[in-house]
């Protein structure tokens, strides 16, 4: 039988709606509450998918407190304040990234979890993509032999033409060009998803990095009303992997045809593979055994994998594994600082 779990939902933003559908559609899982300080809104998204209980703040859920787990879609600033309540409760929680907006929050969430024995969980989505997974599990079975390079890259291209909206006119792209509004721009933004993504496949951290980041003039004046546009659009990074290996990640809005697309090219001493997710399609191609003589590449199939919403609930139920939590949300929020700190210092090759 399957055992029955309650979601609060903390939050009720765009990214909400993944979360609602997401966990509703789990046989045994149902979203009984919604926190939100807007209470429009939160009737709104009540009413939407049928969520019984509404709060304006943590406190008035936590003395409710008829729910099993917390997934928290709060802006990034947010989330070190409002998760750990829930962690002193003894509640599991499911953060969306980054964990924090700094390593020092981000590695006080992480102890905080562990401390309360809870199921923590950082929603790092590109993990859900079947060839993300797929590479990671051949390069620990040693299909591609000792790393020695790697190229990455997340490119988007929403500063150059309009698919998703007008950035110049609507607020939920303006804030993210503006350190004001609490952006730290593309490194901050989708950064963390490229590092994760070149990283988790490799299967080796970074000890040093090195990064130049740029922004672009883009407004009379570099301000759209309230909003100066002073976030980084550009990253660039060079990466020292803990066995030697070195490897280039760039970041980009201004990737001109490429709408969100991300990349990686890993290559070992008897082996290389190629990972692309290209309009929500993902692929994986590899250079194996004899076909490194000739240089020949071939796909490989690529199994689907669960969400992170099916993840999150079987190991709270005990049948997987909590992962990437919240330990590795804050590994990757220190290699952010580092990248940051590198860029104010002209690219200066830094240790994480």
């Amino acid at each position: 039988m399957t055992n029955p779990l309650r979601i609060l939902i903390l939050g009720t933003g765009g990214m909400a709606k993944n979360h609602a559908e997401g966990f509703s559609a789990i046989p045994g899982v149902t979203v009984v509450a919604g926190i939100d300080t807007r209470p429009e809104q939160l009737a709104a998204f009540r009413q939407t998918h049928g969520i019984p209980h509404g709060f304006a703040s943590v406190d008035e859920a936590l003395a409710w407190g008829d729910f099993d787990a917390v997934t928290n879609v709060t802006p990034d600033a947010a989330h070190h304040a409002t998760t750990l309540p829930f962690l002193a409760a003894g509640k599991h929680v499911l953060c969306e990234k980054p964990l924090a907006t700094n390593a020092k929050d981000a590695d006080e969430m992480a102890a905080a979890a562990a401390k309360a024995g809870v199921v923590n969980m950082v929603n790092l989505s590109y993990r859900n993509v079947p060839a993300l997974q797929k590479a990671a599990a051949m390069v620990r079975e040693g299909a591609i032999g000792t790393i020695r390079h790697f190229e990455a890259s997340y490119l988007q291209s929403w500063l150059t033409q309009p698919a998703w909206g007008h950035w110049d006119r609507e607020s939920q792209w303006l804030w993210r060009l503006s350190t004001t509004h609490g952006s730290k721009g593309v490194l901050g933004d989708v950064g963390i998803h490229i590092l994760d993504f070149a990283t988790f496949i490799a299967g080796m951290d970074a000890t040093e990095v090195s990064c130049l980041l740029q922004t672009f003039d883009k407004a009379p004046g570099g301000q759209i009303g309230d909003y100066v546009l002073d976030a980084n659009d550009s990253a660039t990074m060079q990466l020292r992997l803990a066995n030697g290996a070195l490897g280039t990640v760039a970041a980009t809005r201004f990737a001109t045809g490429h709408l969100n697309d991300l990349r990686l090219r890993l290559y070992g001493q008897t082996g290389g593979l190629e990972v692309r997710f290209e309009k929500q399609v993902s692929a994986l191609r590899a250079c194996l055994g004899a076909d490194v003589q000739t240089g020949t590449w071939h796909d490989v199939d690529c199994p689907p994998v669960p969400t992170i919403y099916q993840r999150f609930i079987a190991a709270i139920r005990g049948e997987g594994v909590a992962e990437p939590d919240f330990a590795r949300g804050a590994a990757l929020q220190r290699l952010l600082d580092q990248a940051e700190a590198s860029a104010l210092k002209n690219g200066q090759l830094l240790p994480v």
